[in-house]
């Protein structure tokens, strides 16, 4: 699998499980979601990521805002995908070479690792819906919006979110369906370095 087939993979962890999400009867306005993901600073679950081309993985997703995730992905995949340092690293285990490297800037994941999400920024958001189940933000970079985008859906009651779905630059959608969040996990900074990944693989480039 390419690294940019992994890039896009981790870009998209969220949207089949729709269908199967409990109904509730409130629809979710920006300043609530902006809210929800301002105050998630610390989460894991597992996931499940449909990926562009049909195939499915799995794996654990950590979370530690602002700027850092890790994705941990299970046989046969075996990848890890770290963004952190403002950059997204992808490790294939099956290379003794170094990660491949891209600016978390031109990723639509950083817009909701950055440190203060504003869903009411003009033009960030292109998409605002409820269909009676979850509540769906599309949202994109308002000064580059050819970096792609992300569609979040969330429930309430509380406040979850259960997936989104990232569209790339060239428009293949990656899906990632989550677990339930757990927000009381420790997560050390060290999970999120590329450089200690680096030295712990002892990868020679």
């Amino acid at each position: 699998m390419t690294p940019m087939k992994h890039l896009r993979m981790i870009l998209a962890p969220l949207a089949l499980a729709a269908m199967a999400l409990p109904a509730w009867s409130e629809q979710l306005s920006l300043d609530r979601i902006s809210g929800y993901l301002n105050d998630l600073q610390s989460a894991q679950a597992e996931f499940t990521q449909i990926n562009a081309d049909g195939t499915i993985s799995t794996g654990t997703i950590y979370i530690k805002r602002p700027g850092r995730a890790r994705f941990e992905y299970n046989p046969p995949d075996e990848a890890l995908v770290i963004a952190g340092g403002s950059a997204v690293a992808i490790f294939d285990d099956k290379s003794n070479t170094g990660p491949t490297q891209y600016p978390l800037d031109k990723t639509p994941l950083k817009l909701i690792l950055e440190r203060d999400v504003d869903l009411g920024r003009e033009n960030m958001v292109v998409g605002h819906e409820y269909d009676g189940t979850a509540t769906s933000v599309i949202a994109q970079d308002p000064d580059h919006p050819e970096y792609g985008s992300i569609r979040l859906m969330f429930t309430a009651d509380p406040v979850e979110l259960r997936q989104w779905i990232i569209t790339d630059d060239i428009g293949d959608e990656t899906v990632v369906i989550l677990g339930a969040l757990d927000r009381s996990v420790d997560l050390g900074a060290a999970l999120f370095s590329v450089t200690q990944e680096i030295n712990r693989r002892d990868i020679r480039n």
